[in-house]
């Protein structure tokens, strides 16, 4: 029996998780590299020598004596909690099929629940900034998407602010086949946040096909070449071989949102599918996703729990 090599890949076993970063000093060894391939480098004037504190776990450059810890000023900074509690949660997300809830992350690692919660919006936000730094390119399938439904007795339809909207674009290669994908939150269907977002996010020249909505000509705007497929609903739209791929990224995604988790804020609701593009755009590379997430981490800025609780992020 023929078998899909991307589904029966190999993989990144618990086993070798362990023996690669199951003690503190791994995770800190593998960071240090991470963070400083060519050597230590001073964050404040640049130097390239240092010491270690030894009443503190710290690095004192030699030239401005500046003092600061390995993981200061990345997604690390200011944890309670061990790096090799990091390296796991980070193994169990990245290589989940499905999504896995902050509470299963709790029962899983030990933790609280808030520092569950925690640690996945932290690594979740490393996936978003890193996949909005990239555009993509080629033939992009497009299409519009609400996320929730509608409040009992409230206004229905497009209009119902219990619907979060949100954008699939997925590019495909010379044979049909899906390459990248981006799942970004508007703050509607109207021209110019399709603007924004294409400016954003779509490479100039590339190829746009999406249904008749009118806002998604907003792309040309951006320099991108637009071909509108007037579908007219129904179950019939959904089998038109121009969007195979984004409508089946959409199935996917809900189910797999539907399934993992009882319900979204609409706040975090980016991270989730900034989640779930992360491990698409990257499922060629299964053993690699760790020391790659780990190498982004350690150059993404530090998000406090304030800022994961309440910051709306649109794409």
């Amino acid at each position: 029996m023929m078998k899909n090599k991307i589904q029966f890949q190999k993989g990144y076993s618990l086993i070798e998780l362990m023996r690669d970063y199951g003690t503190e000093e791994q995770c800190r060894n593998t960071l240090f590299q991470l963070r400083w391939p060519q050597g230590y480098v001073c964050p404040q004037c640049g130097g390239k020598s240092h010491c270690t504190l030894k009443t503190r776990a710290l690095y004192q450059c030699n030239h401005c004596h500046h003092q600061h810890s390995l993981i200061s000023g990345t997604i690390f900074e200011a944890t309670k909690l061990p790096l090799a509690t990091w390296f796991l949660a980070i193994y169990l997300l990245t290589q989940a099929k499905t999504g896995l809830s902050a509470l299963s992350l709790h029962r899983q690692l030990g933790v609280s629940y808030n520092a569950a919660w925690s640690l996945k919006h932290k690594i979740m936000q490393v996936m978003k900034e890193r996949d909005d730094s990239k555009v993509l390119s080629g033939v992009i399938q497009l299409d519009d998407v609400y996320w929730g439904g509608e409040r009992h007795g409230g206004k229905s339809g497009r209009g119902s602010p219990n619907k979060t909207p949100f954008v699939v674009a997925v590019s495909v290669n010379e044979d049909g086949h899906p390459i990248h994908m981006n799942m970004n939150v508007v703050k509607g269907f109207r021209s110019k946040e399709i603007e924004r977002w294409a400016k954003q996010h779509l490479e100039p020249g590339c190829q746009v096909v999406s249904d008749g909505l009118a806002c998604f000509s907003a792309v040309k705007k951006a320099g991108c070449q637009h071909t509108s497929i007037v579908t007219g609903g129904g179950p019939a739209c959904v089998s038109l071989v121009e969007f195979t791929w984004v409508n089946t990224m959409i199935g996917h995604v809900k189910n797999s949102l539907r399934g993992a988790y009882p319900a979204i804020n609409h706040r975090h609701l980016p991270r989730y599918l900034a989640e779930f593009c992360y491990r698409f755009n990257r499922r060629f590379e299964l053993d690699r996703m760790l020391p790659r997430f780990c190498f982004i981490a350690v150059r993404t800025p530090p998000m406090p729990i304030r800022l994961l609780k309440l910051a709306e992020v649109y794409g």
